[in-house]
Formats: C-alpha cells, structure tokens, sequence
C-alpha cells in the first residue's frame, strides 16, 4: 500500500488543501529548490560548519545501500545546549482557535520566506519496508542543514531503493509526508517555546505535514516523520507502536518443553532509559534462553500492528540508539552510519567517537540494522505485550487477567522523563504519565485505548515491568531490579514457565507464586514481595495514591472524556483494594 501525492488526493477538490500543506507544497514545488541522493547530501554535510568527519567507517553494507563512496567514514554532527527532543515545543493547529491559526500562518509564511533566501536542498524517501504499508515522504531544509537530511535518509530509506515495490503497491487513503526544517529559525514570541532557544514543530497531523523550526537535533525530523507514519496508520485502523518487538523461534530447541512453545513474539513499549532496546534487542536475553532457539527482530523503536491482519510491519531499516554504554571496542560500532554529539579522541592516529556520553547526555547513533543479527520486514502478531514502568511501588513483573486493566495501565503508563528530552531539572524528577510510551502521539487517546483494547481481544496477555526499582522503605529506598532479573523474567515468560496468582491489592492483576519464583531466582518472592515491604502503611498510602493519580490523568484527558463509557472501564479498573 503506498500514500498519495497532494494532487491525487485532493483532486476531487482542491479547495479543501489545508494552508500548512498548500505551503509545504509550494516550497517542495520551487525549482530552486535542489533534489539530493544520500550521496550527495553526505558530500554537502562533510562542509557544514557543525560536523566534523571521523575515521570510522561507515558500515559497508549501508555505504553501499546509500550511494556512499568507498572509504566513506561516519560524521559527527555536533548541537550547542539542546542535544534532545523539546515536546513543548509542539503546536498542534487543527486545536488553535481561528486567530491563533492567522497569526501562526502569517508567521509560517514569514519564515518561509527567510529560508528561500538561502540555498535550499530537499529528498524523498519511503518510510515503511513492508510491502502493505509504506508512506512517500519528502523532507526540505537548508543546505546548511544537509546533516539532517542526510541522517534523515539513512534512517529511513531513500525512494529509489524501494521506488519499484513501492509504485506496484496499491495507494492508501493516506497523504504522503511532507517535513520542513529550519535549523537558524527564531523567533521571540512568547507563544513559541524557548528553553534552550526559540523552537517550534508546528503540527499538521490531518495533512501530513510537520514544521521543525529552530531545531538542529536530528530527533525531531525522526520522530516528526514517524509521528505522520503512526497517525497514519492509525487512521487506516492499524496501532500505532513507540515500541519493540522481536520473534523468538523455540522449534530448533534441544529440550522437548522448550519446542512445543513454537514460534511467540514479544513486544516492549517504554521511553528511553526504560530498558525498551536492551529487552528487545539482547542477543539470548542475558544467557536464559534455551539452546537452540533463533531470533529475529522486527524494531527496538517503531512498528504498527495490522490487527485485521494479525502482522505486525516496520518504519525502518536502522536503529536511532543512545551510545552512552558502547565504548571504544563494542562489537556494536561495526554497524555504525552516522553519530550526533560525539566527543572524539585521537587513537593511534585515528579520530574516532567515543560512545560514552562525555561531551554531553544523550549521544546517539544511526546503527544499522544488522546489528541486531536476523531481522524482517513484518512478524507476527505480539503474544506477549508489556508495559515498561517507572514506578516503584510495582513489583519487577505483573501479569494482567482483566483487559480493561492492562489497557488502562498503558493509557496511564508511568514513567520519568530522560536525558532524551530538553526539559527542567524539575521535570527530569517528577513521574509523568506517557500514554503507551508514545509522547509522539497527535490523535486522540481513545483511539489508542480502542486499538490496544481489540490487540489484547486478538490473543495478546499484558504485562508490565518495573524499570526503576522497588520499594524498600519508602520512594526512595530501593530494591534495585538488575536487568538481569527483568531478561530472566522475560524468558520465563515466553517459556510459559511462571505460576501465578492473583494479587489481592489489584483486582484483575497477577504475580508469580512463590514455589516457583525460588526455582528460578531464589530471593525473588521475599524482596520483592509487596507485603514484605518496610514502613508497609506509607507503602500502601503511596501505592494508593498512584493509582488515584492514574485515575486522575484519565479523567483529566480531554479527548478521553468524550468517549464516557470508555474512560468509565478504565477508571473502574484502576483501584487499589482497602
């Protein structure tokens, strides 16, 4: 399935093309305008005055994929203060009011007009590697921003590479993508944010259109595009996934038990810093999974469930991963394409990056994906689905029996904010509440709680784990959970090797019994049993008011509130029993 351009779909009547998208067309249509390849690109970011090159090279086969010439080597792309995602940074104009929307047109033109005093360049690429579902996208930006054009090609892939497939591919009542960025936009307005400096990513989401103004850091063109890529699919009835998932393959498997489990997939939802890439990604999950077994990966990021078809397809053929635990010497750099906010050494006369977040927070990479050993295009329907929480009143692992519980645990999925975002001191400390795990998300919640809610009606079982640690004490005083414990858990999960029973404080959820727990990880039951813990009456007084402020955060959401009988099952199903 393939999107359409602006005149396919609004053929019928042009008079109803949204301004932000009769804007972006205009300027994709300038024949000063310059089309690149990958290559070209490449060539031109090699100039700008923020990247620097290294001698590392680029992966082979992506060089080769992309056009890049031999010896090609990664660029390191380097920000000022803002080396993360600005989510306040958002303006979503189908929600301005009349005036408003004038007043950011009027602006939106102005800054138009200062970008075509620059050269200009632009490219296209297909986002999506599944056959039944790719989407046509063009991104434009200055030729001082050719690194992120660049970088945006290489996440995604380039139109050529696909333009056969994709051209036989029947079209999609969908609008192809249309990105514009800015990278020396400013503007003082108090209406636009600024923390850092002036910043906007005026929104579109009915027209596949997204603004990045002020912005150099490469994940706001990523997770602009991407966020098109989800509503879009949503809007053909698909769920949209800020998530991993892979297959594991239990058929070659020595042991008897382990090959009647056959093939099951698995899928992870949670921010960076949850532990979404190391679940998803880990070769043989910390030494637990059973001799014999094969793997593939779908994404550690991005993917869309195709329920009516029970499918599941990828956005990408790389990985955009934090590099701050791959140093000089991790197998992982053989798969390297491009880095941003590196600090760089000097090794036996070599400049290489240096994975370890020393310049600053949140280094980041576009990995290929042949890092993560076999992976595929589409994959099965998910079995196992799981929440990815920061909340330390939650034990490591729960089990949902009530499907109305496990959906409203993801609408209200807890969690911190990271060093992958431009926000306060403040905010990094507060717990927050994520949606599935999806800040990205431009439709209204209801959509999201109905697509999940007919995923675990399809066969999915829900489960969450705890990323952060568990109460000791009190908040603060911890029992930490090594991720060790989680990818054991993990695997005895897929092995449907736990007993459970039903915990007595959440109606419609579950934990692993005892007996059973001290076969696989003596100690497990006792520290990390909620009746075990310490100060047990401010435990509970807290464990309470979690769930209240989960409640409190559906009821508080507007675009739940106007679907009452949905936001009633799930705020019915949010409580603590006394």
């Amino acid at each position: 399935m393939a999107s359409q351009s602006t005149y396919d779909f609004y053929k019928d009547d042009l008079s109803k093309i949204p301004p932000l998208r009769a804007i972006a067309e205009t300027l994709v249509n300038d024949k000063r305008v310059r089309k690149v390849n990958a290559a070209e690109a490449y060539e031109l970011a090699k100039k700008q005055w923020d990247v620097m090159e290294t001698d590392q090279p680029i992966y082979p086969k992506a060089a080769k994929r992309l056009g890049l010439p031999e010896g090609a080597t990664v660029l390191n792309h380097c920000h000022g203060k803002i080396v993360g995602r600005t989510g306040l940074a958002r303006r979503f104009y189908n929600k301005l009011d009349g005036s408003t929307q004038r007043k950011v047109l009027g602006d939106l033109r102005e800054a138009i007009s200062d970008m075509q005093q620059r050269p200009l360049i632009k490219a296209e690429a297909i986002i999506g590697l599944d056959k039944d579902l790719m989407i046509r996208a063009t991104i434009v930006g200055g030729e001082d921003d050719a690194a992120n054009i660049y970088n945006w090609l290489v996440n995604f892939t380039p139109y050529e590479e696909l333009a056969a497939e994709y051209e036989k591919s029947s079209k999609l009542p969908i609008q192809d993508i249309i990105i514009i960025g800015d990278n020396v936009w400013r503007n003082e307005d108090p209406f636009y944010h600024n923390q850092g400096f002036p910043q906007l990513a005026l929104v579109d989401e009915e027209c596949n259109v997204i603004y990045n103004f002020g912005m150099r850091y490469f994940g706001e063109r990523k997770k602009g595009t991407l966020t098109l890529a989800w509503t879009s699919g949503i809007r053909v009835g698909m769920a949209a996934c800020h998530g991993g998932i892979k297959e594991i393959d239990f058929t070659g498997c020595k042991s008897a038990d382990a090959k009647k489990m056959g093939q099951r997939s698995i899928a992870f939802f949670g921010l960076s810093g949850t532990g979404k890439s190391s679940h998803t990604n880990s070769h043989d999950n910390g030494g637990t999974l059973p001799e014999g077994f094969t793997k593939k990966v779908l994404h550690d990021d991005a993917f869309q469930i195709d329920i009516d078809n029970r499918v599941c397809r990828v956005w990408e053929p790389t990985l955009f991963d934090k590099t701050d635990s791959r140093p000089l010497g991790n197998p992982d750099w053989e798969y390297m394409v491009s880095v941003m906010n590196h600090a760089t050494l000097n090794v036996d006369g070599k400049v290489l990056p240096i994975g370890q977040d020393l310049r600053n927070p949140n280094g980041r990479a576009l990995i290929d994906r042949d890092v993560l050993g076999s992976h595929v295009n589409r994959c099965k329907f998910p079995e196992v689905l799981c929440w990815l929480m920061k909340d330390t009143c939650l034990p490591p692992l729960i089990r949902f029996t009530d499907t109305n519980l496990a959906v409203a645990m993801g609408a209200a999925l807890m969690t911190k904010r990271n060093l992958a975002e431009n926000v306060s001191e403040e905010e990094l400390k507060k717990l927050v509440f994520i949606p599935y795990a999806n800040p990205f998300r431009v439709y209204e919640l209801w959509k999201d709680v109905d697509a999940f809610t007919k995923v675990y009606e399809n066969g999915a079982t829900g489960y969450s784990f705890n990323s952060v640690g568990f109460w000791k004490s009190s908040d603060t005083d911890l029992h930490p959970i090594p991720l060790q414990t989680s990818l054991h858990l993990q695997s005895l999960i897929l092995q449907d090797k736990l007993e459970w029973e039903d915990w007595d404080l959440l109606p419609g959820a579950q934990l692993p019994k005892r007996d059973c727990m001290e076969n696989f990880l003596p100690g497990y039951h006792f520290t990390y049993n909620p009746k075990n813990t310490d100060n047990q009456t401010l435990y509970m007084q807290t464990l309470k008011d979690r769930f209240a402020q989960r409640r409190h955060f559906l009821e508080q959401t507007e675009d739940l509130n106007c679907k009452p009988e949905i936001l009633a099952k799930l705020t019915k199903a949010l409580h603590i029993r006394e």
